[in-house]
């Protein structure tokens, strides 16, 4: 995974994580359910990127 897609999955749950605790906060269900979207979406992003990186070193070794 490259540092750009680390951050940028990061970033995604981070700030996902901060608007689900604002939403719970506030009461404001559909922020928090912005929130967990938003961290979802990151731990997408990550789990893509790992298996991307996965199929790419399993085709260098079939390419020995």
């Amino acid at each position: 995974m490259s540092v750009e897609e680390k951050f940028d999955s990061a970033k995604d749950q981070v700030t996902g994580k901060a608007k689900e605790v604002e939403g719970k906060v506030t009461g404001d269900k559909t922020r928090e359910a912005e929130g967990k979207a938003q961290g979802v979406l990151g731990k997408v992003k990550e789990t893509f990127s790992d298996v991307k990186e996965e199929v790419k070193e399993k085709f260098e070794d079939l390419k020995k």
